[in-house]
């Protein structure tokens, strides 16, 4: 089984998304973990906590992830598509499934940029900080990571029966 362009474009963006998710870890240090806190933060006072809990260097290094951050979920949304669309030229998708695997990938990259305005505001205005901004933007990360795992998921699954399958030949 040979390396189809599409299976090259896989690789490619594939290998992008770790550079940039590298990147991205980079910038943020030692406060990488309070990322995934705010993201998961389910009240005004979690969210005030979290960012209370960081020095100036912390938050420096928080508002230095936005700017790639922004382009990181175009990325992974690419990645994702083009990896729907090399599964689909191995083995046929239903219709509802190739659909979903061309959504699922935008929806989550419009919800990350969401996020990413949302975060990169409240850093700076921390009077606009709500129960109701908390909670609305972490339903919006939440739904971002179920998109963006599950289509992984799938797909991880798809290829994994499709190199099976070539292999049992």
């Amino acid at each position: 089984m040979s390396l189809t362009v599409l299976d090259r474009k896989l690789l490619g963006w594939s290998a992008l998304f770790v550079v940039s998710q590298a990147n991205i870890a980079r910038l943020l240090g030692p406060a990488a973990p309070k990322v995934l806190a705010v993201q998961t933060a389910w009240s005004e006072q979690r969210y005030r906590q979290i960012l209370a809990s960081m020095d100036e260097t912390e938050i420096a290094r928080f508002r230095s992830h936005y700017l790639p951050d922004f382009v990181h979920p175009a990325i992974y949304a690419i990645a994702l598509r083009v990896g729907a669309r090399s599964l689909a030229a191995k083995t046929p998708l239903s219709p509802a499934v190739t659909t979903a695997l061309a959504l699922a990938p935008v929806a989550s990259a419009a919800g990350d940029c969401i996020e990413n305005i949302v975060g990169l505001i409240l850093v700076d205005n921390r009077e606009q900080i709500s129960d109701t901004v908390v909670r609305a933007t972490t339903v919006v990360s939440a739904v971002k990571w179920i998109l963006a795992i599950g289509s992984l998921t799938y797909l991880s699954q798809g290829f994994l029966r499709v190199w099976a399958r070539a292999l049992l030949r």
